[in-house]
């Protein structure tokens, strides 16, 4: 028994050890894209801060910013998965292709994921000097 489901439990390791790289990618790419906009927008942010902006308010612009973008990859990442089920059908063992659980799960997961890659230039943008902000050109 345990040899005729070793192609299938091979293919599970492999979707899911791809699985978790590609959310490390995702993660490591969001991170980039906030640090990269983060940096690009150190004078607007000090001006923000220097006008009195609180730092949660500071927090709140990058991070809404920021799953702008998730938001949109995870409504075509969704959209995808909803027409590829045909496809994974014969590759799955114990789950339906429309298992509600898992089309519920990874995006909350990459949510989670993607709130903690925003966070990070989040604070960093948060505590800019509004000084150096400003001299910084």
């Amino acid at each position: 028994m345990d040899e005729s489901f070793w192609q299938r439990r091979l293919w599970g390791v492999l979707f899911g050890v791809f699985a978790s790289l590609a959310l490390v990618l995702a993660a490591i790419g969001i991170y980039g894209v906030m640090s990269y906009m983060v940096s690009q927008r150190t004078r607007e942010i000090g001006i923000h801060v220097a006008l009195g902006a609180s730092r949660a308010t500071v927090l709140g612009l990058v991070i809404r910013n920021g799953f702008g973008l998730v938001v949109g990859g995870l409504a075509g990442g969704v959209a995808a998965a909803l027409g590829l089920p045909q496809f994974v059908r014969s590759l799955l063992f114990g789950i339906t292709a429309n298992d509600p659980v898992t089309y519920a799960g990874v995006p909350l997961l990459l949510v989670v994921v993607a709130l903690i890659a925003c966070y990070i230039p989040a604070r960093r943008a948060a505590s800019v000097d509004p000084l150096i902000a400003l001299r910084q050109e």
